[in-house]
């Protein structure tokens, strides 16, 4: 699952982050892997968690859930996106370094908001589904045309059950 974790703002702003040190992974969402028992939504707030260490989000809902080869494995990927509020006063740039035992323990990411729709695609294609919450917030391709979806999707909520 992927977390489009937005600071509201007269102008909304999606967390992002980057690798200190691995430029070019790209800019990315909190996205990871769900633990054995645990459902979609406990996952993208612990993965939000662990890989920015912003707590206090609150997940507003399902988004789309989409079917693709992994960039770097080519092995199949789910990955269901999330819309998710953080708290207006989070601050706009920070670093975290990621705990625990997991793949990415011991990673620093350089955490920011940054203002929607993005200036720059997201790394993998993330920010593909951002026109879900609200079509001004898709990404614009540098020809100002708003990116075309993805055809792989498994489905699509956009009501607010």
């Amino acid at each position: 699952m992927a977390a489009y974790v937005i600071r509201p703002r007269p102008r909304p702003e999606l967390l992002i982050f980057e690798h200190v040190g691995i430029r070019q992974a790209g800019w990315q969402v909190p996205a990871g892997g769900v633990h054995t028992g645990e459902d979609l939504p406990a996952a993208v707030l612990r993965e939000a968690l662990e890989e920015t260490g912003l707590s206090g989000l609150t997940i507003v809902r399902p988004l789309t859930t989409e079917d693709k080869p992994h960039p770097d494995t080519g092995q199949p990927r789910r990955t269901t996106f999330f819309h998710v509020l953080a708290p207006i006063e989070a601050a706009g740039r920070w670093v975290h370094r990621v705990a625990g035992t997991g793949g990415d323990a011991g990673l620093m990411f350089a955490c920011h908001f940054e203002p929607l729709p993005l200036r720059h695609p997201l790394a993998d294609d993330q920010d593909a589904w951002l026109g879900l919450i609200d079509p001004a917030l898709a990404t614009h391709s540098a020809s100002g045309d708003q990116p075309a979806q993805g055809p792989n999707v498994h489905q699509s909520t956009t009501d607010s059950s």
